[in-house]
């Protein structure tokens, strides 16, 4: 049976607080065993807590139980020690750990827990698959660089608060049960007991809600949320996540931006001591695509879009010219400097990679050292060959890769191929921070699929002032939105928009979004009736609190940042989330589970 905690057994400190200037005090640790040193009259241990490691020792001078007690123990017991702390011997120091100067000379020890042998080793860097550690987290979050990693993100969730209450903002809590929302991802939807067959959505953020939050006069909101969204994930994605919520009143896009900005600022200087240049860049979202093939663009680098279209729409090859013919466009990125380090295997790797944003085929040339091969140039004029290379300015040593295809599809290859072409060739550093501002998006984008239009960012958005008239286009993806997102080396780190404050300019968009009246009342007649008593104008933005803390930390995963995450299929390994309730539970809740091929019949 383990000891006992008693009112005698109180904690003088963490074991990274310890250091050389403690030499001589008693103190009383707590923690886990990492590992235990038997050398005959001599024992070692070093104790971990969430700050670090600290060496016990344990020698001749120790009370025989309690060294007998030392010798018992094994990684992972936890344990209490308390003695004196005293200098390292003559060669002894440890300068790979901050404790590395001092030990504990232990004369009481409290074994509260034994432990069984984990499933693998509690040390920095684990190479342990990932599945294994998220089976057992509890295990995985003692490990002193993912421990790390959720108090730097206890210390950046401080700073916010900080920083936008210095600004006036004020902290709200908003509801977590709310009514379905009929735009965007899919809701997880939660059922009413009280109300059988009815059901409540879990947010995907607080959007309308911080909007009537400023109808009711709280000028500055800010929270930070959980929200949530039934959709696939990524490696920088989560199906329950946190976001820095906010909105404003009587502001503009660019009061929204400074003030944001600065608190990015302020957050870096604080957190990395690193100091941002600003302003940050600003680029409209027709620009980004233009150059980079991206609305979040990697700013770290070249490689930009480059359109070829009109020096090869006369051409007689017709993958480029009937591409062209058929409104799509030719487009490159080129390498410089860079021919020789891509082979024809390396070549043939990246046209898969293309394939996979669903481009046909990546055509190529490379000029080493005067040796020039191409995939598409014996099908081009001497004087075409000559104009392309002109137009991208390309020359010896150089690299040329091209994919001719409809628009969305050249942006979307080429925007991401330019990032895999530099993560190959190791150009990019995490500590290189390129913010980037992403301004006017479209408001509409259409969905081949569904065959109408969905809102870019939401269904509350303002148009810019200068494309209002053109709410009476037949084509509303002309219309420019004020919306506008924060980016960083590649990321969107958050997003917002100027907010509708007319009830007429919102009817409208209901309109060219397929509601009817009727569908608008049934979902957003709340809303709708609020506009009736004096609507402010007002923005806002969110940005992506997991995201931000991954990227602060230099982190390529956003588990890594969050203490228990789901994984692919948006499970959670430790406990078996989700399951099936008990059968009364859904009889109560007025629900029947369908077996699965009843389901398909």
């Amino acid at each position: 049976m383990g000891a006992q905690l008693t009112n005698n057994d109180k904690r003088t400190s963490y074991v990274a607080e310890l250091s050389a200037k403690n030499i001589g005090e008693r103190v009383c640790l707590m923690g886990w065993v990492q590992r235990q040193r038997d050398l005959g009259g001599l024992i070692f241990v070093d104790l971990r807590d969430r700050s670090g490691i600290v060496q016990l020792a344990f020698d001749d001078n120790t009370d025989k139980a309690v060294f007998d007690a030392a010798f018992a123990l094994r990684s992972e017991y936890s344990i209490c020690a308390k003695g004196v702390v005293r200098a390292r011997g003559e060669g002894a120091v440890n300068k790979n750990i901050p404790t590395g100067e001092i030990e504990i000379a232990v004369d009481e020890l409290k074994v509260f827990s034994t432990a069984q042998t984990p499933p693998f080793e509690i040390v920095e860097n684990s190479d342990v698959k990932p599945e294994l550690r998220l089976k057992h987290r509890y295990l995985d979050l003692r490990r002193p660089d993912l421990a790390n990693n959720i108090i730097a993100r206890s210390k950046i969730a401080k700073i916010v608060r900080d920083y936008y209450m210095d600004n006036g903002f004020l902290e709200i809590e908003t509801p977590c049960l709310i009514k379905p929302t009929p735009e965007g991802a899919r809701d997880y939807l939660v059922p009413s007991r009280v109300h059988p067959g009815k059901f409540y959505a879990l947010p995907q953020s607080p959007q309308l809600y911080k909007q009537l939050l400023m109808l009711s006069g709280f000028d500055r909101y800010i929270q930070i949320a959980r929200c949530f969204r039934d959709e696939d994930l990524r490696a920088d994605r989560q199906p329950e996540f946190t976001q820095i919520d906010l909105e404003m009143s009587y502001v503009t896009e660019d009061d929204v931006m400074e003030i944001n900005e600065k608190f990015v600022v302020r957050l870096w200087k604080e957190f990395l001591g690193v100091d941002l240049p600003t302003p940050f860049l600003r680029m409209t979202y027709a620009e980004a695509m233009e150059r980079f093939g991206s609305d979040k663009p990697d700013m770290r680098f070249g490689y930009e879009l480059r359109d070829i279209s009109d020096v090869l729409a006369n051409c007689e090859f017709k993958v480029f010219a009937d591409t062209i013919a058929n409104g799509g466009s030719v487009r490159a990125i080129v390498i410089n400097g860079e021919a020789a380090k891509f082979s024809r295997k390396e070549i043939d790797s990246l046209t898969n990679f293309v394939k996979s944003y669903k481009a046909k085929g990546l055509a190529w040339y490379k000029n080493v050292n005067g040796e020039v091969s191409s995939s598409y140039a014996k099908f081009l004029t001497d004087e075409e060959n000559a104009a392309v290379l002109a137009k991208l300015g390309a020359g010896e040593n150089d690299i040329i890769f091209i994919v001719a295809d409809k628009n969305s599809v050249v942006y979307d290859s080429l925007g991401a191929l330019r990032c895999e072409i530099a993560k190959r060739l190791g150009i990019l550093k995490s500590d290189d921070y390129k913010f980037l501002w992403v301004t006017e998006f479209p408001q509409f984008e259409y969905d081949e699929d569904d065959g109408r239009y969905y809102a870019k960012h939401h269904p509350f958005t303002m148009p810019m002032e200068e494309d209002l008239a053109k709410y009476a286009d037949t084509d509303p993806s002309k219309i420019r939105a004020k919306a506008y997102d924060i980016v960083l080396n590649g990321y969107e780190l958050g997003g917002g928009s100027v907010r509708i404050h007319d009830a007429e300019i919102q009817s409208k968009m209901f309109d060219l979004l397929g509601l009817t009246k009727e569908e608008a009342n049934e979902k957003f007649g709340f809303l709708l009736e609020a506009f009736k008593y004096g609507v402010p104008p007002h923005a806002g933005m969110a940005f992506g609190f997991d995201r931000l803390c991954m990227l602060a930390l230099g982190l390529d995963d956003i588990r890594d940042v969050i203490a228990f995450p789901k994984v692919q299929n948006a499970s959670e390994l430790m406990t078996g989330a989700p399951a099936l309730p008990d059968m009364k539970a859904l009889g109560e809740l007025s629900i029947a589970v369908v077996k699965e091929e009843e389901a398909a019949e």
